[in-house]
């Protein structure tokens, strides 16, 4: 039997995914994206950016919202050389909006992205679609076409990708720092990780991604204990009730003001 949250969450979605191209004709103004080129690595990649720009006031979302909204989705299906994308995420603000806490970026920010070439003695033309969530008074999912050749030799824009691979969240082991508790509730499985990492900031935000879309996670309740934060979260699946959870597919993110730290898996606690 599917539970109430979870039909609320499915609903939510679908609702927004619905009203997404007649808000992207309406809205479509909101937000511009420009492709910045950078330079090759030393595997043959290309390293780029996408360069966002939202209308003042107005904000969009991490690759994890938070409490609510629209996470970001990107369709390269129309570029040229191109085989792979892996983008990489600037440490979000945190938002809070009428008692919610979301997740992501305001007025302009760079979003570096490696791109895989078919063949790396070419440049690639990036062509894509991002279809985001925009938020200021009311939030409405917006589509917007970006388009740039790459891999030409052009730095001029390095700085600027460079700086916002930097202002990634720190990596550190996850099995080592990270143990994990799992237990069975009615409709799904309550996670309880401890997470041997220093304050991050006056305010601490945990967020838990399982590498399955159609989990809906609740707002992990955390503490400190000492040198070690405590977060609690319930994990519902569509079908309402205690699934296999698999320890090395989890990815925990400790977000501060300041400062921010990401971790991949965790022991068993």
């Amino acid at each position: 039997m599917t539970s109430l949250r979870t039909l609320l969450a499915t609903s939510a979605l679908a609702l927004c995914a619905g009203a997404s191209t007649v808000a992207a004709q309406e809205m479509g103004d909101l937000i511009g994206i420009t492709v910045l080129d950078g330079w090759q690595t030393e595997r043959g990649t290309v390293m780029a950016g996408l360069r966002i720009t939202l209308d003042a006031g107005w904000k969009t979302y991490w690759r994890n919202p938070g409490d609510s909204g629209i996470p970001p989705q990107f369709d390269w299906g129309a570029s040229d050389n191109l085989k792979a994308v892996q983008v990489y995420w600037p440490r979000p603000e945190i938002f809070q909006d009428a008692g919610a806490e979301t997740l992501g970026y305001k007025d302009e920010f760079v979003l570096p992205v490696e791109l895989f070439p078919r063949d790396a003695s070419a440049p690639v033309r990036l062509d894509g679609l991002a279809s985001v969530g925009v938020c200021r008074d009311v939030c409405v999912p917006v589509d917007a076409v970006f388009g740039g050749t790459v891999g030409q030799g052009d730095r001029g824009h390095e700085g600027a990708i460079r700086g916002a691979l930097a202002a990634q969240p720190d990596r550190v082991d996850g099995p080592r720092t990270v143990s994990c508790r799992v237990n069975p509730i009615a409709d799904g499985l309550q996670l309880t990780a401890r997470i041997a990492v220093p304050p991050q900031g006056t305010t601490e935000r945990v967020v838990f991604e399982t590498g399955r879309q159609d989990l809906w996670i609740s707002a992990p309740v955390s503490s400190r204990e000492g040198h070690i934060l405590v977060a609690t979260a319930e994990l519902v699946p569509p079908e309402a009730q205690p699934f296999a959870f698999s320890r090395s597919d989890l990815r925990v993110t400790v977000l501060g003001q300041t400062r921010a730290v990401e971790m991949k898996g965790c022991s068993a606690s």
